[in-house]
């Protein structure tokens, strides 16, 4: 027996399908839940993600250090772009910002080949830290040293 069920079944009158069964008729209501316990358990309980094949995990790996590298150069670019602030002379006469970028540009080839997430991590939210620190540094300079040039000027 064919029927057709509409797209958008009433939710105030259940759709009743009549079964034959070796001359009996069944009434069976749809969607009126589900047919064993086991269905249900299935239907609403967090399954447990099935263990990665190899070619999986190295998928999932390889996402993973997509993400990182996409951080790492991000704060790689945000370094080059902070160093721009610091341009006076160290005591050798050589400006800061290529003081800066060069021990940036070291510590990120050493670390280059990390694989590690947890330690991918850490260095990158320390790189982070260190940049937001001396931007925070840089800005209270400033601050001060406008305040004192304004205050040899109110002194005059």
């Amino acid at each position: 027996m064919a029927m057709k069920i509409q797209k958008w079944p009433s939710v105030s009158m259940p759709l009743k399908l009549m079964t034959r069964h070796d001359g009996v008729f069944f009434q069976r209501l749809l969607h009126n839940g589900p047919d064993t316990v086991e269905e249900l358990l299935d239907r609403h309980l967090v399954k447990k993600e099935k263990p990665l094949d190899d070619n999986e995990a190295e998928l999932e790996n390889r996402r993973r250090l997509t993400n990182t590298r996409r951080e790492a150069l991000s704060l790689y670019r945000d370094i080059l772009r902070v160093t721009r602030f610091f341009a006076w002379p160290d005591s050798r006469g050589v400006l800061w910002q290529d003081v800066l970028r060069e021990n940036a540009r070291k510590e990120f080839e050493e670390a280059r080949l990390e694989t590690d997430p947890e330690i991918v991590t850490r260095l990158l939210i320390g790189g982070r830290d260190a940049v937001q620190s001396a931007l925070d540094k840089l800005v209270e300079k400033q601050r001060q040293q406008i305040e004192s040039d304004r205050g040899g000027r109110d002194r005059r």
